[in-house]
C-alpha cells in the first residue's frame, strides 16, 4: 500500500507549501481536489483543461519532490437538479485527467430530486411511506443509470480506467449494495472509494464492507469518525446539527486514532489486503477541533505504523 492525502486537508496553504509538507512527512502522493464542494485552491480546472503547458508545470512540481498525483477528486453532486455546473465539473475533471495521464477519478454518485418537478435533492433512507419507492425508481431508472452510462463512455474515451465513488450519505450510492447495484448496471469502470468514516456513522462495519466489495475497491479514503455515545443515545446517528459543534453532535469526523484506535486501523489495513486491495490510503483530514497540519501529521504517523508496504514473501519451509 502507498500513503498520501487529499489536497484540501491543507487547503489553506499554497500548493508549494502543501507539497513541501507532504515531502517532509514522507507520504508518496497527493489526491487533488478539482471542483464541486471544494474551492479547489490548488487546481484551476478551467485553466488546466486543454492546457498542456500548465499541466506539465503542475506535474513537475510533484515529480520534483518525488510525489505522485494519486487521483483527481470532483467531490460534488453531479446530479443536482438546479446546479448543472457540478456535473460539468465532473466531466471536465475526467477530460483533464485523461490529458494528464491520470487514470483514477474520485467523485460521488450524485443525488437527483425525487421527481421531475422537484428542485432539491432527495435522499431516501427508509422503505415507508410508499412514495419512497416511486422516488427511488425515478432516481435510479430515469436519472442515475442514464447519467452514469454517459459518464462511463466519457471515461473510456479519455483513458480514465477507474471512477471511484465515495460511499457517502446524501448520495444514491452510499453503501455496499447501492455501489454494487450501480456497478452491475454500468460496468467495471465504476468502483468504490471506501471511506470508513461514512460507514461508521451510518452504522455499517467498514471491515466487513471491505471484504464484501473485494475487487470493486478502487480507492480508499482514510478518515475517522468520533461516535458520541451520550448524544447518540437520545438523538440517534441521524444527525443534522452544525459540523462545527462536536460536543452537541452524535458523530463527527475526527483525526485518525481519536475515534478508532491504532488496533482498529491495523485491522482495516489487513482487511483491505484480505480483499485484494494494495493501493492508496489517502488521508482526508476534516477535524474541526485540531489544527489541520497537526491532525494530518498525527494521521500520517498512525498509518505509517500500521499499513503494510512490502510485498508478502512468506512460504512454508519444505520439511
Amino acid at each position: 500500500m502507498k500513503l498520501g492525502f487529499v489536497s484540501d486537508s491543507l487547503g489553506g496553504l499554497p500548493l508549494d507549501e502543501m507539497l513541501g509538507h507532504a515531502e517532509r512527512m514522507g507520504v508518496s502522493g497527493i489526491e487533488v481536489n478539482t471542483c464541486g464542494w471544494s474551492t479547489a485552491p490548488h487546481f484551476d480546472l478551467g485553466m488546466m483543461l486543454g492546457n498542456a503547458s500548465a499541466q506539465a508545470e503542475f506535474k513537475a512540481k510533484f515529480a520534483d519532490r518525488g510525489l505522485e498525483i494519486i487521483s483527481l477528486n470532483a467531490n460534488g453532486n453531479p446530479l443536482h437538479p438546479t446546479d448543472p455546473a457540478q456535473g460539468v465539473g465532473l466531466k471536465d475533471t475526467i477530460r483533464v485527467a485523461g490529458e494528464m495521464g491520470i487514470t483514477t477519478v474520485c467523485t460521488m454518485s450524485g443525488l437527483p430530486a425525487g421527481s421531475a418537478t422537484d428542485t432539491m435533492p432527495n435522499w431516501v433512507v427508509s422503505s415507508w411511506p410508499p412514495e419512497t419507492q416511486a422516488i427511488l425508481r425515478y432516481q435510479w431508472e430515469d436519472r442515475l443509470i442514464p447519467f452514469w452510462t454517459e459518464i462511463a463512455a466519457l471515461a473510456r474515451d479519455n483513458g480514465v480506467e477507474r471512477i471511484a465513488l465515495e460511499l457517502h450519505g446524501n448520495q444514491c450510492v452510499y453503501n455496499v449494495p447501492s455501489l454494487l447495484k450501480l456497478r452491475n448496471a454500468i460496468g467495471p469502470v465504476v468502483g468504490a472509494n471506501l471511506d470508513p468514516s461514512h460507514l461508521m456513522w451510518m452504522g455499517a462495519d467498514p471491515l466487513i464492507a471491505a471484504e464484501a466489495l473485494g475487487d470493486a475497491i478502487y480507492h480508499v479514503h482514510a478518515k475517522d469518525t468520533f461516535l458520541n455515545a451520550p448524544v447518540q443515545a437520545v438523538t440517534s446517528l441521524l444527525e443534522n446539527g452544525t459540523l462545527m459543534d462536536i460536543p452537541a453532535r452524535s458523530w463527527s469526523y475526527i483525526t485518525l486514532g481519536f475515534g478508532h484506535g491504532e488496533e482498529w486501523w491495523r485491522q482495516f489495513c489487513y482487511r483491505l489486503k484480505m480483499a485484494g486491495y494494495d493501493g492508496w490510503l489517502s488521508i482526508e483530514h476534516e477535524d474541526v477541533l485540531l489544527n489541520s497540519l497537526e491532525g494530518l501529521e498525527k494521521s500520517v504517523a498512525l498509518l505509517q505504523g500500521v499499513m503494510p508496504v512490502a510485498a508478502s514473501d512468506f512460504k512454508p519451509q519444505a520439511i
